[in-house]
């Protein structure tokens, strides 16, 4: 499958999240994650996001693995500063589940805002990718450390890195629309990674993400566009994860009041959800993520699935979009 049997959607790519074959929330063997990424590329995605933070450094690793002997101008890749990874004398033989990572903790997250610790962290991703370069470079979760360093040092060292031409594109990602819209405000940012703050389920972002970044002429990476997976199936459970918890009763009646639109129109759900992000003009990318194959392949064909105007027209009137 080529890419271009994956179709952009109302102007939007697909791309993956490589967060699970860093083994997120359970462990992949190596060979299984490969699978996983193939079944990426032959969906026809070419676009990949990936962290230091994930997996302790293997997500890079593996995803960088995968990529080595594919032609360097059929992907791009992008990946996370903010976070050093630094030999943890301490570590005792456990596995990272704190970060909900099943993964040793041989390694420490450091975190580190200044333009060192930003080109440290960039040169170090690149060693595990096995790359000369990356696409996108986003400062990642910076409320979590130091929003105020995130403003004064560690975005004009992004700008700086840009105006060096290492990196394309640079951006923000994070699950915080305070610390999107700041950072927008903040610095010429080519896009910002929104994490689960404008989904079909909930739009915090559109209160002042969305203005700011049309204000400011930067794109958004839509990511977590499932809400941590309770969007991706047509019967989602009641004790399904939802942020890293379960899930609140408010967020799950107006979920019950979406499907009952899903089910009026015959429109799956998963498909709703990656179609909703993809229709907002801003939107240039939608990040899915997967641990296994038939996931990718399953929203691949979402992906290309048409959804008929009355079925937004009915969630406009019924409030549950904007």
């Amino acid at each position: 499958m080529s890419p271009s049997d994956l179709p952009l959607r109302d102007g939007a790519t697909l791309a993956y999240g490589a967060a699970n074959v860093g083994n997120l929330h359970r462990a992949l063997s190596d060979a299984e994650a490969q699978a996983v990424l193939a079944a990426a590329w032959d969906a026809g995605i070419r676009s990949f996001d990936t962290a230091p933070h994930y997996g302790l450094g293997l997500s890079e690793r593996r995803l960088g693995a995968f990529l080595r002997d594919k032609p360097r101008e059929q992907f791009t890749v992008s990946t996370k500063v903010g976070r050093l990874l630094r030999p943890n004398p301490a570590g005792d033989g456990g596995l990272d589940l704190d970060n909900s990572f099943h993964v040793p903790t041989d390694a420490r997250r450091v975190w580190d805002f200044s333009a060192t610790g930003i080109v440290a962290s960039l040169d170090d991703s690149l060693e595990r990718l096995g790359l000369d370069r990356v696409d996108a470079l986003y400062l990642h979760d910076p409320e979590k450390h130091d929003l105020g360093q995130a403003l004064t040092e560690a975005l004009p060292a992004l700008e700086g890195l840009r105006a060096e031409g290492r990196v394309d594109r640079i951006g923000v990602g994070s699950m915080d629309a305070d610390a999107l819209a700041a950072a927008v405000r903040g610095a010429a940012l080519d896009e910002v990674m929104v994490a689960g703050r404008y989904t079909l389920l909930e739009q915090p972002a559109s209160a002042e993400v969305l203005p700011a970044c049309r204000e400011r002429g930067t794109t958004i990476v839509a990511a977590s566009v499932f809400n941590s997976g309770l969007l991706a199936s047509d019967t989602p459970s009641r004790d399904a994860r939802y942020e890293y918890g379960g899930v609140p009763d408010a967020v799950w009646e107006r979920l019950e009041r979406i499907l009952d639109v899903c089910r009026t129109h015959g429109v799956s759900l998963p498909v709703a959800a990656l179609a909703f992000v993809a229709r907002e003009p801003l939107v240039t990318t939608v990040v899915i993520g997967g641990s296994r194959p038939t996931q990718l392949q399953q929203n691949a064909e979402s992906w290309r699935q048409v959804v008929p105007e009355q079925f937004w027209d009915d969630l406009a009137r019924a409030r549950l979009i904007p």
